[in-house]
């Protein structure tokens, strides 16, 4: 498992004009080429009438499933312009589509690739960035009269609160990096005079937005 990457947050679309043309991105996260596919065809039947569906996807953690398709447009001007914003961008487990209705002016090559590259763009911006970083969830279990005391030091530390639960004692769950697990224990040890039970829980990802 990556330490770290970035991909999208979610579903996004966004729409731009340019020489009379609509270019309408969708954007989504697909952990798999099926489920790209799946979400290329959706758009495509939800714009049967459109003049063009472009598209393009990077799936896995070495990029290793690329796909980029012109759907009509003169060969490069489309798909790969697309595909090359997702990598500059240095995302994965993304799928873009770009929806184009001719508005009667010609662009050139040039303008197509440009065109196409500003609509992902803004797509992307529609469905937002993520990091996503791999992280330990520690649990912490304390009595309601800590709870003041260890949710405030919590929020004011470079750690992230997941979620708080309450039950018979408060369980906190807490992301931490491998790599402070040891002084995360010791902090919260001395912060609650030993008075915490803290236990490790499993590995998985934390997203932060970045744009």
């Amino acid at each position: 498992m990556l330490h770290k990457y970035y991909t999208v947050k979610g579903y996004g679309e966004s729409e731009i004009v340019i020489e009379k043309s609509r270019f309408i991105c969708y954007a989504n996260r697909a952990t798999t080429e099926e489920e790209a596919t799946q979400f290329i065809q959706t758009i495509k039947k939800k714009h049967w009438d459109a003049t063009h569906n472009c598209s393009a996807y990077l799936i896995g953690e070495h990029d290793h499933i690329q796909k980029a398709n012109d759907d009509g447009e003169p060969s490069g001007t489309a798909g790969v312009p697309m595909l090359e914003v997702l990598k500059k961008k240095g995302l994965k487990d993304t799928v873009v589509v770009v929806t184009r209705y001719f508005g009667g002016i010609k662009l050139g090559a040039g303008g197509l690739v440009r065109a196409y590259s500003k609509a992902v763009s803004e797509g992307l911006k529609a469905a937002e960035i993520v990091e996503r970083r791999l992280m330990r969830i520690m649990h912490v279990a304390i009595d309601y009269n800590w709870l003041g005391k260890v949710e405030n030091a919590l929020r004011s530390s470079i750690y992230d609160v997941k979620a708080i639960h309450y039950l018979d004692h408060v369980e906190i769950e807490v992301f931490v990096e491998e790599n402070n697990k040891q002084p995360f224990c010791e902090w919260l040890t001395d912060l609650t005079n030993a008075r915490a039970d803290i236990q490790e829980g499993e590995v998985t990802y934390m997203e932060t937005t970045i744009s």
